[in-house]
């Protein structure tokens, strides 16, 4: 399969996977367990299509906190400050977690050799009070199903 079909079927697994969560994207994920995940979409502003190249800044939050920060970053790719999506994990138990209680959200950016962009979303990040370190997973690692709670290592393209 070409990175191209690999990248156009990883989209329409996302694209599915926000259908189905649909019904709770105004909910807290601390109170969801019916499904993994709940999404953001881009409402203004224009944002490239997603390449084979896409990935996404993945932030651990402590559960307590999950519902607070959830809630800006889910406005601000909305608002297209960010890129053209979000999601955040609820409450269900997922069996790719870590044995950490974090909760993470993803947000996704249309290519990661787009520096200048990938950056772009991260400083805004920081705006959020998002200043720890944190790293950036290309989409094409998580299809192979290269994770580090199962060992894999120097996963990150990014890591700031």
């Amino acid at each position: 399969m070409t990175k191209r079909k690999k990248a156009d079927a990883q989209e329409s697994i996302k694209i599915t996977l926000r259908d189905v969560s649909s019904p709770y994207s105004d909910a807290k994920p601390s109170e969801v367990t019916d499904v993994y995940w709940i999404y953001a979409m881009r409402k203004k502003g224009k944002y490239p299509k997603s390449t084979p190249r896409s990935g996404k800044w993945l932030i651990f939050v402590d559960p307590e906190n999950v519902n607070e920060v959830w809630a800006k970053i889910k406005d601000a790719v909305e608002e297209g400050k960010l890129g053209d999506s979000a999601k955040v994990a609820t409450s269900k138990p997922n069996p790719l977690a870590g044995k950490s209680d974090a909760k993470v959200i993803c947000v996704y950016t249309y290519d990661w050799t787009d520096e200048k962009d990938v950056k772009r979303v991260r400083e805004e990040l920081r705006k959020f009070g998002i200043t720890n370190k944190i790293p950036y997973k290309a989409d094409e690692d998580t299809i192979k199903g290269k994770y580090a709670v199962r060992g894999d290592k120097r996963i990150s393209k990014y890591y700031e």
